[in-house]
């Protein structure tokens, strides 16, 4: 039986981002399926805010944690990957720099997008969830897709500026692994990548192999059926 367990969302991007990590980095871990079954007392006890991935590792002060790029710096921190996570600080810090950017600004504009298409729900206050009628959410949809040019262009001009990979490693980090998983939900609006966009996840997916195609496809499965059901 595998020391730690990581509870998931199959077709969730943000799961995806740990289950490739900790594929690639051949660390052992079970995963569990909380499809349906998230809010449980027994999940909130471990996780209040019922979020996944979230894993469980008995060295953690509350024996668990959520939060996909702060469980793959833990465990490269535990277990020395260097290669995903570098330690020299500059490189580390285009590192950090590069997910704080995706999941605080990227990220967000992202799901306005493309949550409306995959059915996943939204936060209070926005205009997905509120009283507004069809046209104004699809219009407000489609804002927040011209809007994905800005901060994807940030990737292009500064954290990859010409570089196969985000601050220039021989690898993947564990920032491209988070950027290539996120651009997956692209799919379900039928977004066109640039061509740069397209060549970086292509790279990332060459790189680790299996360890990234095996867990991606679950999201692509579940983004083709959304689209079919449409």
């Amino acid at each position: 039986m595998a020391a730690n367990t990581l509870s998931i969302l199959k077709p969730s991007v943000n799961n995806l981002s740990a289950r490739i990590f900790v594929r690639a980095a051949g660390i052992e871990v079970e995963e569990v399926d909380m499809w349906g079954h998230k809010g449980t007392p027994e999940f909130l006890a471990k996780d209040p805010a019922d979020l996944t991935p979230c894993l469980e590792d008995a060295d953690l002060p509350n024996g668990s944690m959520w939060e996909s790029c702060a469980i793959m710096q833990y465990l490269c921190n535990k277990h020395s990957l260097d290669q995903f996570y570098p330690s020299d600080p500059g490189r580390r810090a285009m590192v950090d720099s590069a997910m704080f950017y995706l999941i605080g600004t990227l990220y967000p504009v992202l799901a306005r997008a493309t949550y409306p298409t995959l059915g996943f729900p939204q936060y209070a206050g926005e205009t997905a969830t509120s009283a507004a009628d069809d046209a104004t959410k699809a219009q407000a949809a489609k804002d927040a897709t011209d809007a994905l040019t800005v901060p994807l262009n940030a990737f292009h001009e500064f954290f990859l500026k010409g570089d196969r990979f985000i601050g220039g490693g021989q690898g993947p980090s564990i920032a491209d692994i988070r950027l290539a998983a996120t651009l997956e939900f692209l799919a379900s609006i039928d977004y066109e990548l640039p061509e740069w966009l397209a060549a970086h996840k292509a790279a990332v997916e060459e790189a680790l192999g299996d360890a990234y195609s095996e867990p991606a496809a679950d999201v692509r499965g579940f983004v083709a059926s959304v689209k079919t059901a449409a």
